[in-house]
């Protein structure tokens, strides 16, 4: 557990003393801060008896920064120690591939949690300013940062993956990105295919990503999709793990 924390203080430190990581969350907020602005000015003129959380998971904003930061979060994590060559200095430590692993995974994850954290502060001020309690309440808070915390566990995991196959960073960024456009733009054609049936149903309501953080911006928490994304973000991490090792063998 020490080696796990020092490594996992030595990865998100890397965070807080670089560029990217600082562009990042200035990124992520002035978006955050565009997308409630346009909420408030529609608020005004047309009530909503929706939830402010479930509003803003609708809205282009949201998509783009939730598609563009877990790729450039994720893209340095291996790639970049292999292209400097510290990748094997960490590896003929006395550190597992477990906890090489689980570190990088665990920064990336509570940085890109750290970056969402203005959303609270954002769901609040426009509670004040249209001056209706019902439009932020603590369940549905709750739900969305559970489907915040799962939905970045799956992608950050493949981000973990596409890091670990390849020693470029933009390669390691663009396989990420592709993995979310694609569970994005496959969500959006689900509803499509629920006349067919069967599995082929079941399967494209198990990965409508857009569909689960409605239910979870309702403060609706499903206990096939926690499941789901925990395990889905287990496999990834597997597969990370065994990339890692196949190096030994190489």
């Amino acid at each position: 557990m020490r080696t796990y924390l020092v490594l996992l203080r030595r990865e998100l430190g890397s965070y807080f003393v670089s560029f990217i990581g600082y562009l990042v969350i200035a990124l992520a907020i002035g978006e955050m801060g565009l997308c409630f602005f346009s909420l408030v000015q529609s608020l005004l003129n047309v009530p909503s008896p929706l939830p402010l959380s479930e509003l803003f998971f609708a809205t282009p904003l949201f998509w783009l920064i939730f598609l563009t930061t877990a790729p450039v979060i994720t893209m340095r994590l291996f790639a970049l120690e292999k292209d400097s060559g510290t990748f094997e200095t960490l590896m003929t430590a006395p550190v597992t591939e477990l906890q090489v692993v689980m570190a990088k995974f665990s920064a990336a994850l509570l940085f890109y949690m750290i970056m969402w954290a203005p959303f609270i502060g954002c769901a609040f001020l426009v509670r004040h300013f249209v001056n209706d309690p019902s439009v932020v309440d603590l369940t549905t808070m709750t739900g969305t940062f559970i489907g915040l915390f799962l939905l970045g566990c799956l992608f950050i995991s493949f981000g973990c993956l596409a890091s670990s196959v390849t020693k470029n960073q933009i390669v390691a960024a663009m396989i990420s990105f592709a993995f979310g456009v694609s569970l994005f733009v496959i969500s959006l054609f689900a509803d499509q295919f629920s006349s067919i049936g069967g599995l082929v149903t079941l399967a494209f309501q198990r990965i409508a990503v857009t569909d689960h953080l409605q239910e979870f911006a309702r403060g609706i928490v499903d206990t096939r999709q926690v499941v789901f994304y925990l395990s889905a973000t287990g496999l990834l991490l597997f597969l990370t793990h065994r990339v890692l090792e196949s190096r030994r063998w190489k």
